[in-house]
């Protein structure tokens, strides 16, 4: 439920590639990918694309509170191919974020089935019994002094995979609405998660690009 949505306006648009197939924009903080069923939140990343490239179809999304890189196909057979990539996990993602306190270990795996909680919907949970599986490798960049940054390595693409999988190792991600305690939710002022960097191959020229934009945190 979304009770003050205003989205950011500057920059209005990011685009970092452009082609006959691809499309690939830098998705700011606090902007819907798709619009949500209230007009209010009619303004998204898909109707500002689409008012300068009509065909652009979004193959895969990101949470409203994360940044980061997102990739849109430009047409039918193009979105066919990098959805079938997407699904086959034959993309590669990268996302860098900063967790509340001192993670101990420097890599490390969390691997943890996830379900949606649906009382309290849109979050999701753990569940050992009908969670579906949900892997994230994870590696320390640096140690601040109440908290760490780290490079989040999703394998699997479950709704909240990353929230909830830092959450479980007692390290939630700072200004995280959803699932941060009250002083990792204070500690920024936004959610400290953004989508690095993203390989695919081309649709039709086979090639692999790899994609990537710093975060603003």
């Amino acid at each position: 439920m979304l009770i003050n949505y205003n989205p950011p306006t500057d920059p209005y648009l990011t685009i970092l590639y452009q082609d006959e197939d691809l499309l690939i924009v830098n998705k700011p903080s606090e902007l819907l990918t798709v619009p949500g069923k209230d007009p209010k939140h009619a303004d998204c990343l898909i109707s500002r694309v689409n008012r300068v490239f009509p065909t652009a179809k979004i193959v895969h999304r990101l949470d409203m509170a994360t940044s980061g890189i997102l990739c849109l196909a430009m047409n039918k057979a193009a979105h066919r191919h990098v959805s079938m990539q997407f699904q086959e996990r034959e993309t590669a993602k990268r996302y860098i974020a900063r967790i509340y306190g001192q993670l101990e270990a420097q890599t490390g795996s969390v691997d943890l089935p996830l379900i949606c909680d649906w009382p309290n919907r849109p979050k999701q949970m753990v569940d050992h019994e009908n969670g579906k599986p949900s892997l994230t490798h994870f590696k320390i960049l640096e140690r601040e002094p109440h908290a760490t940054r780290v490079e989040l390595t999703p394998i699997t693409g479950r709704s909240h995979q990353l929230r909830v999988h830092m959450l479980s190792l007692g390290h939630p991600i700072l200004g995280d609405r959803l699932y941060a305690h009250k002083e990792a939710l204070a500690a920024a002022p936004r959610l400290q998660l953004h989508a690095q960097m993203l390989s695919l191959k081309h649709p039709t020229t086979e090639q692999i690009l790899t994609f990537e934009a710093a975060p603003d945190f």
